[in-house]
């Protein structure tokens, strides 16, 4: 799957919202139906969204759900309302450990039956918000619904009551957390994802945050805003001087092969089989972002 850099809530209840937002660039929308809708408004979200999928996939935009939960499990009336053509995911909130991402995986199979929808089409999007979450990390990585794990780790958030960290801007509080969800994640293949930057007008807080991130190994990030969307998109993106690094490193690996050779010093570096491998990704992630915007 082609990895989300920029994964952009936007308020179920908000229809005007929804129609604008596909022109912020994101990677992906997660059209909310959870803690950014009031109460009163839930049934009324619920249509909206169901309606709006279609069109903002029609239109090329990669669309998720965040579904309601009580203590006990997910919402069947949201499943079955949002699960039509045209959405990749749902992202699942707050789930206590992986026989809550077993449930959520039945109630998904049984919504697309229902809907008539091709088995396994939807995707499940687990954000680890409690400490017991974090810890089963891994066992929620390898269920076969799920395609990426987030983890997130805002200012007086749920993650924050949870584990017990105290904010702090450069976020070291929240890194053992953070490396422990991304390691479960690439260990099991899927998209380790990350955020929430909620301070949406600093920008320049935002850029340095996400690109800590970013060498960490993680591919993207949850956002609040759609002006956090562009720059998010560049720090995740492989920058010019990058592909032309690990294009030239492709030649001269080339070069050396024609003469026999399996390993060469490029700009002062050893490089062999696996650099020029972890290259000729970087150069084709390149070309898909660029073929996307």
């Amino acid at each position: 799957m082609k990895p989300i850099r920029s994964f952009l809530f936007v308020p179920g209840s908000r229809e005007s919202w929804l129609d604008r937002v596909a022109s912020a660039g994101a990677d992906a929308l997660i059209l909310d139906l959870e803690d950014s809708v009031p109460h009163d408004a839930k049934s009324a979200a619920r249509a909206l969204v169901a309606r709006k999928i279609a069109g903002l996939a029609g239109a090329g935009q990669r669309v998720y759900v965040r579904i309601n939960r009580s203590p006990f499990m997910y919402s069947m009336e949201d499943l079955l309302a949002v699960a039509v053509l045209g959405l990749e995911g749902i992202v699942l909130s707050k789930p206590n450990g992986p026989e809550d991402i077993d449930m959520a995986s039945m109630m998904v199979a049984e919504a697309e039956l229902r809907n008539g929808l091709a088995a396994g089409s939807i995707g499940l999007v687990p954000t680890l918000e409690t400490a017991r979450s974090i810890h089963f990390a891994h066992d929620i990585a390898l269920r076969p619904r799920v395609t990426a794990i987030a983890v997130a780790a805002a200012r007086n958030g749920d993650v924050a009551r949870s584990v017990g960290f105290q904010w702090t801007r450069d976020g070291l509080e929240s890194l053992p957390f953070k490396v422990a969800a991304l390691v479960a994640a690439r260990a099991a293949g899927k998209m380790p994802i990350t955020g929430l930057w909620q301070e949406v007008h600093d920008i320049e807080g935002l850029k340095l945050a996400a690109a800590a991130h970013r060498r960490l190994g993680f591919v993207g990030e949850m956002l609040l805003h759609p002006s956090n969307v562009a720059p998010v998109n560049a720090i995740y993106s492989p920058s010019d001087e990058d592909v032309a690094y690990y294009s030239g490193m492709i030649e001269a690996f080339e070069r050396a092969q024609a003469d026999g050779r399996a390993a060469v010093i490029y700009d002062g570096e050893h490089i062999d089989y696996a650099h020029v491998k972890t290259a000729r990704e970087i150069v084709e992630q390149a070309r898909q972002f660029r073929a996307a915007s």
